[in-house]
């Protein structure tokens, strides 16, 4: 049974779950416990026989597969396979390589301003305006990232053409990545209530766990259910995905509801749960979950084992990592190819430089921009900085345009080796060859000016980026800037960044409080509110943090006890 996996209690009826369950963002006070309570909480144990199947800045080769691959918005266009050239990739997802559009190009050519205009004048040509040539404009702008445009050429379409709930979707999820989660809501609300069915609300769903705002997820999650929408794995995952990230806790309140409302979990289900499980080194129960997806006929594609096998590296259990990779190598490379860029890492991880080599052979004369990409990884991890910079010049030579995420690697390669000029340099080539310059990057800058000392740098520097390029930083930026001001007893400096996590949409941890009260406590300051700040985060203190809590209690005569009512 699937309450077999996560402990949980009474025995309740199902259609009434959500309620009594209080599932809602207070429905549990999450405790800041250690990793070994977790361990407890998430359970040692799988029914295999019944079960059927990610750091803010967490395992993000779990992020839902409606962040990227639009399930609904690419169908809301009505997705042609005629004009899409695709590959099977070795994780058993299919990647999607665009073909030329001339509707994508006249928009690409034109500013933001005068795109009404030009849509204008192509529908009074009598151009192509099918559903094929719009799903493949709406796929390319997505795949570019170019949200903004596409919910331009969405709003007009729904001006000149009949729109379907598809289509309602895909503008509801294009509204909440240009103009915030509220705005979607709004939209919502508005749609005319034939359209406002299950696609829509699991697009909004998916929306807010995207954005982590747990409270609103809930809310959407319970509208559906008050609609008596049929419940369906991709709901559930939605709210497993984001339970993984913010309040494990309540994973076991989902998997009981699949449970009861016989919702056979998915692949992604078992993927998350394999990490979750990897994530707190249970090992045991990771292996569990394996065998439980097999049980169900599935099987484990190369991102999985890659993970598995980095989690038995972190354990300690190289014969494990052995044997996944000898399934993955499968001695026939021709076949196999796929798997390098997973090998090269895992055997860097296992401290085999030999092994990378001989992988890195396999991939030349012609590697792929990942496989380059991978090779660089895995000479960083083996801390071989000569071996990396070869292969990166070698990439440059082949002409390709280098991707953020290859820069990322040779970046942060430098800051874990302690080198911050070369790093610099990396950030210069990056803004010179037109990258990005986002959160990743400042994440690993942050990181070099506070391992330098130099918080203050880091600090500004931070702010300096994020005024100039408004995204949403790293959470453990922000948190390894405000431990450093702890640590210093500046409480003023602490507060701050504590609120700017905040209003940078984090939820509250008990990790932020736990560093407030060290601020406190080595300023030899009296923290006033502290506790009733923690309630309202519905955060409860493990025993480490109500010791700490005392230490800069105003009010000494209460007794510790009193802290626990």
């Amino acid at each position: 049974m699937l309450e077999s996996f996560y402990q949980v209690g009474d025995n309740i009826s199902s259609r009434r779950f959500m309620r009594v369950f209080n599932f809602s963002s207070k429905a549990h006070g999450r405790s800041c416990v250690e990793e070994d309570d977790y361990k407890a909480e998430l359970g040692a144990s799988i029914n295999t026989k019944s079960i059927s199947e990610s750091k803010e800045d967490v395992d993000d080769g779990l992020i839902s597969e409606a962040e990227f691959s639009h399930h609904d918005d690419e169908e809301s266009s009505g997705s042609s396979s005629e004009k899409l050239e695709t590959k099977t990739r070795p994780t058993g997802r299919t990647s999607v390589r665009r073909a030329s559009s001339a509707l994508f190009t006249a928009i690409v050519r034109t500013s933001s301003q005068s795109l009404r205009t030009v849509l204008d004048k192509w529908l009074e040509e009598g151009k192509d305006l099918g559903r094929d040539e719009i799903s493949l404009t709406m796929s390319n702008l997505r795949g570019r990232k170019m949200y903004g445009r596409a919910l331009q050429l969405s709003e007009w379409l729904k001006k000149h053409f009949p729109s379907s709930e598809r289509d309602y979707a895909s503008q509801v999820d294009l509204i909440a990545k240009v103009l915030g989660l509220e705005e979607a809501e709004n939209y919502v609300e508005n749609i005319p209530e034939s359209f406002q069915g299950e696609r829509v609300y699991r697009t909004l769903l998916a929306s807010c766990v995207v954005a982590n705002n747990i409270r609103k997820a809930e809310e959407v999650f319970n509208k559906m259910r008050d609609r008596e929408f049929p419940l369906t794995p991709f709901a559930c995952d939605q709210l497993l995905l984001l339970y993984s990230r913010h309040d494990r806790k309540k994973i076991s309140d989902v998997l009981l509801l699949m449970e009861k409302e016989n919702v056979k979990p998915s692949a992604f289900t078992y993927r998350l749960l394999i990490n979750v499980k990897g994530r707190i080194n249970d090992l045991k129960g990771m292996d569990q979950v394996v065998e439980a997806m097999k049980a169900e006929g599935m099987e484990c594609d190369l991102m999985t084992k890659a993970s598995l096998a980095q989690y038995y590296i972190s354990g300690g259990m190289k014969e494990k990592v052995e044997a996944i990779v000898k399934e993955m190598e499968g001695g026939d490379w021709k076949r196999h190819k796929p798997a390098c860029e997973y090998l090269l890492p895992i055997y860097a991880g296992l401290g085999k430089a030999d092994e990378v080599r001989r992988v890195w052979a396999i991939c030349m004369p012609k590697p792929t921009l990942s496989e380059f990409t991978a090779v660089m990884e895995a000479w960083g991890k083996l801390k071989d900085i000569k071996e990396a910079e070869a292969t990166f010049n070698l990439m440059m030579e082949t002409g390709c345009r280098i991707a953020s995420k290859t820069y990322s690697v040779l970046l942060k390669m430098y800051v874990d080796n302690k080198m911050p000029n070369k790093a610099k340099d990396v950030v210069r080539c990056m803004s010179d060859s037109g990258c990005v310059i986002g959160p990743l990057t400042w994440d690993a800058l942050v990181r070099l000016y506070v391992e330098a000392g130099e918080v203050e740098k880091a600090d500004s520097f931070l702010q300096k980026a994020v005024k100039k390029n408004p995204q949403k930083p790293m959470y453990s930026s922000m948190t390894a800037i405000m431990e450093e001001y702890a640590k210093r007893g500046d409480v003023h400096k602490s507060e701050k960044i504590f609120h700017q996590i905040r209003q940078a949409g984090y939820p509250g941890r008990a990790q932020l409080f736990r560093f407030l009260t060290m601020a406190y406590i080595n300023a030899k300051a009296p923290a006033y509110g502290l506790w009733e700040r923690m309630k309202a985060d519905d955060i409860f203190p493990d025993k480490n943090l109500v010791r700490q809590l005392a230490l800069v209690n105003p009010f000494k005569s209460s007794s510790v006890s009193n802290l626990l009512d």
